[in-house]
């Protein structure tokens, strides 16, 4: 099936006349084209964004935040057309794609709520008869580029707090997973989104830079890799365009004597199983105090070698498919480079034969902290287990990386728990549960994981700027 480009309000086929190969990673085969974005046509979406922009940024905001009620509506009755094109395209299993695109309308209806949130200050002025007034005000055009892991959860995550704050945004999807994100700008079409508001359009890394550098980009908004995130700084730098980047995690998880082992477990199998680990915030790196150390890994042994990865569209209940055959053999070699270091392969650690991009769960014991399969991110199914001897020790660890997305602590003791919440270098600290991030809150990384941040108020004024106003009077 062939998709086309949505610039300007309206699907279009791309001049360049070069497609894009979608592959289901699930069975290794192609299953749509999209079209690969000429520069030319990058430039006409930022044209067409900057000129929606003006109306849309003058309109009151109680009005954006009908708006994308309405947009939110449209994604909800076309979920199973949504869905259907992101399981096709990630290889997760239709359940779970559904899940996701609910999600996404239900963020979409939160940043909807902000439209009379949005607030500015008055700030006491030094000289007499004068007042400061400090307005938020929208960016401009906002670029949008968007990860295969959640493709449809990121796109509205950026999305709908960048319109309720009044901006035009252009989304660049992953060229691994772009079907679900034209399948919502469809959606966008239906809603009566105003023309060249929302403008999703895949392209090679060339035209993203050509996009990114546009004069009227006043924010260029990602997540993905360090490396990506990086070549984001440069697009930057041509316009000082104020960057937002959710990058690499390598999330700890540290396991203190009194926390519940069988619960611990679960948690481990299902973060690593969950889209074969293909998540920022999945647990990368277990220290477990060395008491509880050998019962823990017994459990997490068992767990690991029963857990069974295939196609989730014939079984749900299997673990789902790297998303290329070169992130599976990256993840591969740095499981071999793990063994040679010393590590032990309690589980997993090979590659399957046949169709799709599989891996299966695999458990590294006797990891050291200086390791690469410790220090490096993996993205994957494979889980390195380091024991320790004291809570100042493990605390050291979590916080000893290049990292700092998210954090974990199992444990009930109060005061340990408020000394991690005091010093640990994370944006992020969960306590007795596993990452799934709030609404609510702000999900933003410390270091190599990122600048500026997602979700809540303060990811909403992410998308907004300054004005100061000095009122004589």
């Amino acid at each position: 099936m062939d998709h086309q480009i949505f610039v300007g309000g309206r699907f279009s086929s791309s001049q360049s006349g070069r497609m894009i190969d979608v592959v289901n990673p699930a069975t290794g085969k192609v299953f749509a084209r999209v079209p690969s974005a000429s520069a030319e046509e990058a430039v006409i979406a930022v044209e067409r964004a900057a000129d929606a922009q003006k109306e849309w940024g003058a309109r009151p905001a109680i009005e954006r935040g009908d708006m994308l009620r309405r947009f939110a509506d449209a994604i909800e009755r076309n979920a199973d057309k949504i869905a259907a094109a992101l399981a096709s395209e990630s290889g997760k299993s239709l359940a779970d794609a559904r899940a996701e695109t609910g999600y996404g309308v239900d963020l979409m209806r939160y940043h909807a709520e902000w439209a009379r949130r949005i607030e500015g200050e008055v700030i006491e002025s030094d000289s007499r008869d004068e007042t400061l007034l400090l307005k938020r005000v929208p960016i401009g055009v906002a670029a949008c580029l968007i990860p295969f892991n959640f493709p449809v959860y990121t796109f509205v995550r950026k999305v709908a707090p960048a319109l309720i704050a009044g901006n035009a945004v252009v989304v660049r999807p992953s060229n691994s997973t772009p079907t679900s994100a034209l399948e919502i700008a469809a959606c966008a079409e239906e809603a009566g989104l105003p023309a060249g508001l929302l403008n999703v359009l895949t392209m090679d890394h060339d035209v993203a830079r050509v996009l990114c550098t546009q004069p009227q980009v006043g924010m260029i908004t990602l997540t993905g890799s360090v490396a990506a995130g990086q070549a984001v700084l440069d697009y930057c730098r041509v316009n000082i365009a104020k960057p937002s980047l959710e990058l690499g995690g390598k999330t700890p998880v540290v396991v203190e004597p009194d926390a519940d082992l069988d619960q611990v477990a679960a948690m481990l199998i299902g973060a690593k199983s969950y889209h074969c680990g293909q998540v920022c915030t999945s647990a990368e790196r277990v220290y477990v105090h060395e008491s509880v150390h050998d019962a823990l890994v017994e459990k997490l042994t068992a767990a690991f070698k029963a857990r069974e990865f295939g196609d989730r569209s014939v079984d749900p209940a299997k673990v789902g498919p790297l998303q290329t055959a070169a992130s599976r053999a990256r993840v591969h070699a740095m499981v071999e480079r793990a063994a040679q270091e010393g590590a032990t392969i309690a589980a997993g650690g090979y590659l399957p034969e046949g169709d799709g991009f599989f891996y299966p769960s695999t458990l590294l014991l006797r990891c050291r902290h200086d390791m690469e399969i410790v220090r490096e991110e993996i993205f994957g199914p494979v889980l390195p287990v380091i024991a320790y001897s004291s809570f100042d020790e493990a605390l050291q660890m979590m916080s000893d990386h290049q990292y700092g997305l998210a954090s974990v602590l199992m444990t009930e003791n109060y005061r340990n728990i408020m000394r991690a919440s005091d010093v640990v270098e994370a944006g992020e600290l969960y306590v007795n549960r596993f990452p799934g991030e709030p609404y609510q809150g702000y999900h933003a990384g410390w270091k190599r994981s990122g600048l500026g941040g997602d979700d809540g108020k303060h990811g909403m004024l992410e998308f907004t700027q300054t004005r100061l106003v000095i009122l004589k009077h």
